[in-house]
């Protein structure tokens, strides 16, 4: 795995398979292809009742790219509920490197300064992969997810790709698709020019806004 670097990860997005490790400790990759894809479609993100009074509130204050490497970090803490991490240190350095390159890309929930929930995931072309997120205070992780969500519509992305179909993830309106439709939406979105900071900062009425639009 030494001479696995980033770049090399980036083809694998490409080709549609992602890394995961077995254990936070255990120094060994795996790169994944699942038969069974989910995925969140940009254009129908459901927003709960309550969740969109929490995100119009504006408890957080949100930030992109300013603490990535803290928001992988505490994605491969342990918690509750969550004893062990798939984010080993070969993996957590491998996206600290696509970072620096301008591929990896985090969404922050800031409280009195300091970093309460987030999210981070890869950016290629028109194709945003999730990865982790993490919540320290009341709904940050969900109310990252809005703004990222809004934010890759105006950066004009396709596809935002969360891996595996989860509960917590159904709640989003995520869809479960085939290996073989989730490589022809991949194709697609690696067809367009995503912008990550293409949206300047904006308050959560204006986040919920455009993901009303889209729909």
């Amino acid at each position: 795995m030494a001479e696995f670097g980033a770049r090399d990860l980036l083809d694998c997005y490409a080709r549609g398979v992602f890394p995961m490790a077995d254990a936070r400790d255990d120094d060994r990759v795996f790169l994944i292809d699942p038969e069974r894809r989910g995925i969140i479609p940009l254009d129908g993100l459901h927003v709960s009742k309550r969740l969109a009074r929490t995100v119009r509130a504006d408890p957080y204050e949100i930030r992109t790219d300013t603490a990535c490497h803290e928001v992988v970090l505490a994605c491969a803490a342990s918690g509750p509920g969550r004893a062990e991490t798939w984010i080993n240190h070969a993996i957590e350095r491998l996206y600290v490197e696509l970072h620096a390159l301008g591929f990896a890309h985090s969404v922050e929930c800031w409280q009195d300064g300091v970093l309460v929930g987030g999210l981070y995931g890869v950016s290629l072309q028109g194709a945003f992969f999730g990865e982790s997120m993490f919540s320290r205070a009341r709904d940050a992780s969900k109310v990252a997810l809005v703004h990222l969500v809004a934010r890759l519509i105006v950066g004009g992305y396709r596809l935002l790709d969360a891996q595996f179909m989860t509960e917590h993830l159904g709640q989003f309106g995520a869809v479960e698709t085939s290996r073989t439709d989730y490589h022809r939406k991949l194709g697609y979105a690696l067809g367009a020019d995503g912008e990550f900071q293409r949206a300047a900062a904006m308050a959560g009425a204006a986040a919920l806004q455009v993901i009303s639009q889209a729909s």
